[in-house]
């Protein structure tokens, strides 16, 4: 199942979410894999108040996998699980790569 997301002027889907299954506001993890024109990976340290954002985008889905394997072997509390929809972080305009929102 893929989740549309909409945000004023652009389009997006969740194509696959993790969590790292810690409901902790320190020590939770998301990570979403979305298809914009490009590949968006989007990783969120702790919970909605923190908002830790870091974003990367690739030209090519298997780029963007190939991150979030990476960030899906970094070391986590608790156990990452694939989960179905859920609206990643709110999208602000993100230049380049590795930028994060505190």
């Amino acid at each position: 199942m893929i989740e549309h997301v909409y945000y004023p002027g652009v389009m997006e889907e969740v194509v696959r979410r993790w969590w790292n299954g810690v409901w902790g506001r320190l020590t939770r993890r998301d990570v979403w894999l979305i298809r914009q024109t490009q590949w968006l990976v989007v990783a969120r340290a702790g919970d909605t108040e923190t908002e830790k954002v870091l974003r990367w985008t690739y030209d090519s889905q298997d780029d963007a996998t190939r991150m979030v394997d990476r960030l899906l072997r970094a070391d986590s509390a608790g156990q990452w699980r694939e989960q179905q929809g859920g609206t990643p972080p709110h999208q602000a305009s993100s230049s380049g790569d590795d930028t994060l929102r505190q």
